[in-house]
């Protein structure tokens, strides 16, 4: 897989997001919708930033790990890991973004990392909701 990611010039965002995708399988909003009701164990994981995740709001019963700390979270043997995500190693999970590209990324890391079945929702948060998805929002207070 590192092969994908070793450069024969320099590398902008797209070249990752592109190296990534080459190796992660992508979902569609309808897709994930019928994960969500076929796989109880699913796993699905909000990779934004917590202003994203709290402003646009998010997929309901999803877990929130901003990308800048995925691979910490994901690591058993790192002190801050968050447990939750270490024992879904097993389980299935889709992780989304804005628009695919940082979950692209972040899949194909929790793949390095061991997590059996990644996947990424394709166009992201925006094609979640530009289907009329339901979407969880907090209240929040000022």
């Amino acid at each position: 897989m590192y092969d994908k990611f070793t450069p024969q010039k320099p590398m902008n965002l797209m070249d990752f997001v592109q190296a990534a995708r080459s190796v992660v399988k992508e979902v569609s909003p309808d897709e994930l919708e019928q994960m969500q009701q076929d796989r109880p164990d699913l796993m699905i994981l909000d990779v934004r930033e917590s202003a994203e995740h709290q402003q646009t709001g998010h997929i309901k019963h999803c877990t929130f790990v901003p990308r800048g700390i995925l691979e910490a979270a994901a690591d058993p043997s790192y002190p801050k890991r968050l447990p939750e995500l270490v024992e879904a190693r097993e389980r299935p999970i889709v992780v989304y973004c804005a628009t695919g590209g940082r979950s692209a990324m972040a899949a194909a890391v929790l793949q390095m990392m061991g997590f059996k079945e990644v996947y990424s929702l394709a166009g992201g948060f925006q094609a979640w909701a530009a289907d009329d998805k339901p979407v969880a929002k907090e209240a929040s207070f000022v």
